[in-house]
């Protein structure tokens, strides 16, 4: 899958404004994906600070935080001391001027700056007012929203770990990511309604629900067969072998998703036999009888290294892969022609280095957008300038300013 260069198709949220008042994950991830795909977004920023994740390092790039820059490309920086009546005002005025809005401040916090959706919304109705807080803004709206709590309260922190090991944390600050794509989503889907009633609307995230969202199949064990999951390590509490097995050198990931696969996993480990004893033959069996059947996978596979078994494994048509660094898992998706990344470009046109690129691949092709994430503060006289321009405009027309 080449990396798309000319494009057939205009950017699809190009010509809409969004004023990102965000900061550190969750917000700032779904204002990029809105800006990855078009829109003109301006990042509102503390003078002198940022945002937090500006200083949350190491690790460095030449350019600044690996973390700030990980979410914050193809935007705006203008700083606004929202704390200054003047430079309230403008903010306000972006606000008023902007398709969609996008917070996190604490609930009420902008409401108690007269940036709230009630007020903006009855100057703007057209206005998309997005909303991230940690626990909601009834009984956790004093709750401090970070990921790592987040996932120690919400329940996934329980089922993350080995068996008779603690709970661990993700890798990743998954929480933040998967609200920012529950922000993206309901963003697209007001635009749509916008598109038909002609009025925006207040939508309310929080990472509590977007986790609870995500259970899947750990939740409706609880909802609909009233069991709490627990750890399992790389187990899998439904499929067996869904798990890591280890081989002569290393572990080894084999999903056998039903028993087709499995019989193709006992023959090509010398095996057969093991896809008719009745304590496996199916997955029902298997699940049952997991702990007679791991130590006789790992018997076989213990004759050979994990890369050379995930050879043949994936030739015959059994899912499996050895585990990979990072590292390795961008070059592996390179090599399949991926291209997960993209070189992102300063103002001055100079590369600064590559990004991982946004996920969605568009036939027709629209144009990739590779601005570099913006230095603090680096387009405040712009947008001042456009705010102005704009205000200049209305004054000569007589139409009433957006300033109130």
């Amino acid at each position: 899958m080449p990396e798309q260069t000319t494009s057939t198709a205009p950017s699809p949220l190009a010509g809409l404004v969004v004023a990102d008042f965000s900061r550190v994950l969750a917000g700032p991830l779904a204002t990029m994906t809105l800006a990855d795909l078009g829109a003109r977004v301006i990042k509102v920023e503390r003078p002198g600070k940022g945002d937090d994740t500006r200083s949350w390092g190491p690790p460095y790039s030449p350019t600044g935080a690996t973390y700030f820059e990980s979410v914050n490309r193809n935007k705006e920086s203008v700083c606004l001391d929202l704390a200054d009546p003047a430079d309230l005002a403008t903010a306000r005025e972006l606000a008023l001027r902007a398709d969609i809005l996008v917070e996190n401040f604490k609930p009420g916090g902008m409401a108690g700056l007269g940036l709230g959706y009630e007020e903006l919304s009855a100057a703007n109705p057209t206005l998309i007012y997005a909303s991230i807080t940690g626990f909601g803004s009834t009984g956790g709206a004093n709750l401090m929203g970070y990921d790592f709590i987040a996932q120690a309260l919400g329940g996934l922190m329980s089922i993350t770990g080995e068996k008779d090991g603690g709970p661990v944390k993700v890798g990743v600050a998954l929480v933040d990511v998967l609200t920012a794509k529950d922000a993206t989503i309901g963003i697209l889907a007001a635009l749509a309604a916008r598109g038909v009633s002609g009025r925006g609307a207040h939508l309310e995230l929080n990472l509590l629900s977007s986790l609870q969202g995500a259970l899947a199949n750990q939740g409706q064990a609880f909802l609909g067969a009233g069991r709490v999951p627990g750890r399992m390590g790389n187990d899998h509490p439904s499929i067996v072998p869904y798990q890591l097995l280890e081989c002569a050198d290393a572990p080894l990931a084999v999903a056998c998703g039903n028993d087709g696969q499995f019989a193709k996993l006992a023959r090509l480990l010398g095996v057969p036999e093991l896809a008719s004893d009745p304590r496996f033959a199916t997955n029902n069996d298997r699940v049952a009888h997991r702990m007679e059947l791991v130590p006789l996978l790992e018997g076989a596979l213990s004759a050979d290294s994990a890369l050379a078994w995930q050879d043949r494994l994936t030739e015959a048509g059994v899912p499996a892969g050895h585990v990979s660094g990072i590292d390795e898992g961008l070059a592996y998706a390179e090599s399949l022609g991926l291209q997960p990344t993209i070189e992102v470009h300063d103002a001055a046109g100079e590369s600064v280095g590559r990004q991982i690129r946004n996920p969605i691949t568009w036939t027709p092709a629209i144009p990739v957008r590779k601005a570099a994430p913006p230095r603090l503060g680096e387009n405040s006289d712009d947008v001042r300038s456009w705010l102005a321009a704009c205000h200049a405009v209305e004054s000569d027309s007589g139409a009433t300013s957006l300033i109130g």
